[in-house]
């Protein structure tokens, strides 16, 4: 699935490229308006039926951001853009293999895949699909998939989407989840965001979470992180998370971090 900005569909080397731009899109594979009034797991079982391998999509409220966030998943979210985001899965023989994102004003290739865009589809239940994704049985290939679940989730714009990322930072078995959802909670800059990724850098048994959680404080509004960062960098007892603090304090270029090291040289 490669998501490029575009105004129109177009066919290109036997791959469909789809626009979803619009408020109700055709749905391929026949699937019925009155199936689309069902909950996102029917019409995902739905359209799984009529194809072995398939991309779904719907969209929903995204979280208020300023600037564009772009049409690659991975795109780190900026500030203020478009009011939604649009939540891509790839079917396989049942089973959800990937997770994508993009804006509403991408165009979609969908390779030569059928793409059944979806309707009706309320960020509530958004959010539990996700959320049992993000939280499916760790393998390489689930691993994957959560990962993809874990960031639509920190773009949706309910609040719904919150709790989940903070369970899954805390309590997560897999360590790469844990720091995957401190990274997408930062995104999000919240009270409880903030909340956990410090609980996280003092009390996740894992000294490779502590280090992601403070890259994730990096990724904080600075009036938010950069004090943080410092008192780590001051007084963390762990050398490692002491030294991770200090990088990333480097590269702020923040005139509190500079006086800090200033500091440090002084004594």
């Amino acid at each position: 699935m490669n998501p490029k900005r575009r105004g129109r569909s177009r066919e290109r080397g036997g791959h469909r490229a789809v626009p979803l731009i619009g408020s109700v899109f055709a749905l391929f594979l026949g699937v019925s308006a009155a199936t689309a009034q069902g909950t996102l797991d029917r019409q995902i079982r739905d359209a799984a039926a009529r194809s072995q391998t398939l991309w779904v999509s719907y969209r929903v409220p995204a979280v208020p951001r300023h600037g564009d966030w772009g049409c690659q998943h991975q795109t780190r979210i900026s500030l203020e853009g478009p009011t939604e985001v649009i939540v891509l899965a790839r079917i396989e023989n049942g089973k959800v293999g990937k997770v994508r994102t993009a804006s509403p004003d991408c165009e979609i290739d969908s390779g030569s895949l059928p793409l059944v865009a979806l309707s009706g589809v309320t960020p509530e239940e958004s959010v539990r699909w996700l959320t049992s994704l993000a939280k499916a049985a760790p393998d390489s290939a689930a691993d994957s998939v959560a990962r993809g679940a874990l960031g639509a989730l920190a773009m949706h714009g309910t609040p719904a989407a919150v709790p989940p990322l903070i369970d899954i930072a805390r309590n997560d078995g897999s360590r790469k989840l844990r720091g995957e959802a401190l990274f997408w909670l930062a995104q999000r800059a919240g009270r409880e965001a903030v909340a956990t990724i410090n609980s996280a850098v003092d009390n996740d048994p894992d000294t490779e979470v502590k280090k992601k959680a403070v890259f994730a404080l990096s990724q904080l509004p600075k009036d938010q992180g950069i004090p943080i960062l410092i008192e780590i960098a001051r007084s963390h007892r762990i050398p490692e998370v002491r030294r991770q603090a200090m990088f990333w304090l480097g590269q702020s270029k923040d005139p509190r971090a500079i006086s800090f090291f200033e500091e440090v040289l002084k004594r």
